[in-house]
C-alpha cells in the first residue's frame, strides 16, 4: 500500500531550494530582461502581501504557509541580486 504524501509537505518542500529559482531569474536576466522587472516578478508585491494578511484574520492556519513564501521570496531576491552585483563585479574585471 502505497503512502499518500501530506499535500503540504509537498508545497514546503519546493521552498528547499531558493538558489534553483533566483538561477533561473540569472538566466533570463542573461537573456536580456530588464533586472527591475524581474526583481517585480521575484517580490510578492505590497497589494498580496495586504490581502495575504487579511486572509489570516480569517483563516489564521494559513499565516505560517504565507511567511515561509515570503521569506522564500526574499531569499530568492537575495541570491537573485548577488548574482547580478558578481556578473557586474566580472564585467568590469574584463
Amino acid at each position: 500500500m502505497a503512502t499518500q504524501a501530506n499535500p503540504l509537505e509537498e508545497v514546503l518542500q519546493d521552498f528547499q531550494f531558493p538558489q534553483r529559482e533566483a538561477a533561473f531569474f540569472y538566466g533570463l536576466f542573461l537573456r536580456g530582461h530588464s533586472a527591475e522587472e524581474l526583481r517585480k516578478d521575484i517580490q510578492v508585491p505590497a497589494a498580496v502581501l495586504a490581502k495575504w494578511d487579511r486572509e489570516t484574520v480569517r483563516e489564521p492556519q494559513l499565516r505560517p504557509i504565507l511567511e515561509t513564501i515570503v521569506r522564500y521570496r526574499q531569499h530568492v531576491l537575495a541570491i537573485f541580486e548577488n548574482l547580478i552585483c558578481h556578473d557586474a563585479t566580472t564585467q568590469k574585471l574584463q
